[in-house]
């Protein structure tokens, strides 16, 4: 569930509960359902007038130029049958699916830093960066709560989360995703998840254990990189 965060200084971005979020998941399933109808029915389309043009050559047999003394005067107009369009954005949305998707086998151990909290900062990025994001330089612009979410649909809100905090030109959010206290033997799970996730986001530059007023270990400071 994704609330409002107090101190946002230049708007929030709401998904305010996991009815809206599943709402949400269901447009997204239906609108790639129709794509790829549409996409099926322009590909059967392209291949029915493929065989028809077969069909025709067949029938007609071999055509012969007719001598200059047996042309007639006027020459027929025959319109030229478009090619299928090819679905170029429906093919790059795919792509792009394919670039976000996040794996549960990454390992994100050896790019932790383990100071006095926990750390992320992407090759390149200093040190002042996340010593920074832990001191608030960056107001909290928008949350997303994990609280109640099963992995798989952990995984999709957190894409869509970034997804649409870069496109609204967020540059910091916060990301609860709880300590675990009610899972099965008290242990993190879905901590690990999390930080194994925005690692493969290119679109995050870092990320810190939050303060304690901001959620301390159930929560993370995230720095996404300018729009």
């Amino acid at each position: 569930m994704i609330a409002p965060s107090s101190s946002s200084r230049h708007g929030s971005l709401l998904i305010r509960d996991l009815k809206d979020l599943k709402a949400v998941q269901r447009e997204l399933r239906t609108r790639a359902r129709l794509e790829a109808e549409r996409l099926a029915a322009l590909q059967a389309a392209a291949a029915l007038a493929k065989a028809e043009k077969e069909l025709f050559a067949r029938a007609v047999g071999r055509v012969v130029a007719l001598a200059p003394q047996h042309r007639p005067g006027h020459k027929a107009s025959v319109p030229r049958a478009r090619p299928a369009p090819v679905a170029e954005q429906l093919l790059r949305d795919e792509q792009a699916v394919m670039h976000e998707a996040l794996s549960d086998e990454f390992d994100v151990e050896t790019l932790l830093l383990i100071d006095e909290t926990l750390s992320f900062r992407r090759p390149g990025i200093g040190p002042d960066v996340t010593r920074k994001l832990r001191l608030g330089h960056w107001s909290i612009q928008a949350q997303l709560d994990l609280h109640g979410l099963r992995r798989e649909a952990a995984r999709e809100a957190l894409s869509a989360f970034i997804r649409e905090a870069r496109k609204a030109g967020l540059r910091c959010v916060r990301v609860v995703h709880g300590k675990g206290l009610g899972s099965p033997g008290k242990a993190p799970v879905l901590k690990g998840r999390v930080q194994s996730w925005l690692v493969q986001k290119q679109e995050v530059l870092a990320f810190v254990q939050a303060r304690p007023a901001h959620g301390g270990a159930g929560a993370l400071l995230v720095l996404l990189a300018p729009g």
